[in-house]
């Protein structure tokens, strides 16, 4: 525990000033840090911070699992009681048109029991419990080089995989201008493609932020290069496991070494305009909001009685 708030002190130390001295967007906002928090390690002392960084508007948090072995009756009894507690002890997740709704990411990439050897999910028909729930969209994808990967890339697509069988996001619907909701759940995938090196064999690109590979001004540019759009909009996500201490020293900066995310922050600002992309920084929430406001109007939000009964109008950025 001692650990644990140490890493998310550092966090709530350096983050704030690393989003303060980003470059502003096209419409002079600060850069917003999802947080996708596992529901296994709940605490309330760890959450609590996350919550004032999301309260500055520089921050929000979502709902992330690692389960193995789980039932839809457990599953649901999971989510409800951590949404329950995110919403009424924290004041977190977003209202959408008047209900509540999350953005989740599935733990070791096993959405939707998507591992041949059905380890680290076990539950088949998880798409369709998300849906019902109140989940917005699922962030999960890419995976490479897990098996779990879906056959859809570069892309923003709604699920239309076989309901009862695993992994239905293998197949897919693409988000299109006008085109409303076309399947089960929503995925906002991340960039995929192939980096070339000089002399060295091409590593794929995923979109992952980490010690041993961090942002660079190459890694942006692919970045753009592969981004899902939807229309003429282009949806850019990154991810990283940012509480590891190896991670955070090259998002967060050491006394010897600059913040990555600061670098990366002032290389999209950038290369979004010599490209001349109007660049707006986005949660995972404000990119929601905003493929809908291409699609048409969306209805994301719980049809269970489990997830009846939240308060609305807590937390709306």
């Amino acid at each position: 525990m001692e650990v644990a708030l140490q890493r998310v002190a550092r966090w709530q130390h350096l983050w704030p000033r690393i989003a303060d001295a980003a470059p502003r967007d096209a419409q002079g906002k600060r850069p917003r840090y999802s947080f996708f928090y596992p529901q296994e390690e709940y605490k309330a002392e760890l959450l609590q911070p996350l919550a004032e960084m999301t309260q500055q508007g520089i921050g929000d948090v979502e709902v992330h699992i690692h389960h193995r072995d789980e039932t839809p009756e457990s599953f649901i009894r999971k989510m409800s009681d951590f949404c329950r507690c995110l919403r009424n002890d924290h004041g977190l997740l977003n209202d959408h048109r008047g209900r509540m709704v999350f953005g989740f990411i599935h733990g070791n990439w096993a959405l939707d029991n998507s591992r041949p050897d059905g380890l680290d999910c076990g539950l088949t028909g998880e798409i369709e419990l998300l849906r019902d729930l109140g989940c917005y969209a699922d962030f999960t994808m890419p995976s490479i080089p897990s098996p779990t990967q879906g056959r859809i890339v570069n892309q923003v697509y709604w699920c239309t995989g076989t309901p009862g069988r695993p992994k239905a996001f293998d197949r897919g619907i693409e988000a299109s201008v006008g085109g409303g909701s076309r399947g089960d759940l929503l995925m906002i995938t991340g960039p995929v493609g192939l980096r070339f090196r000089k002399g060295r064999a091409p590593r794929v690109e995923m979109g992952e932020i980490a010690h041993n590979d961090p942002p660079t001004l190459e890694r942006v540019r692919l970045w753009l290069d592969h981004a899902p759009l939807v229309g003429d909009e282009m949806f850019l996500k990154v991810h990283t496991h940012g509480a590891r201490e190896d991670n955070a020293d090259v998002l967060l900066g050491t006394e010897t070494r600059a913040s990555g995310l600061a670098e990366m922050f002032r290389w999209l600002h950038e290369e979004t305009g010599r490209r001349g992309i109007e660049l707006r920084w986005a949660s995972a929430y404000d990119m929601f909001c905003a493929i809908e406001e291409l699609t048409g109007p969306l209805s994301p939000g719980s049809r269970l009685p489990e997830m009846a009964g939240f308060p609305s109008g807590v937390h709306q950025p």
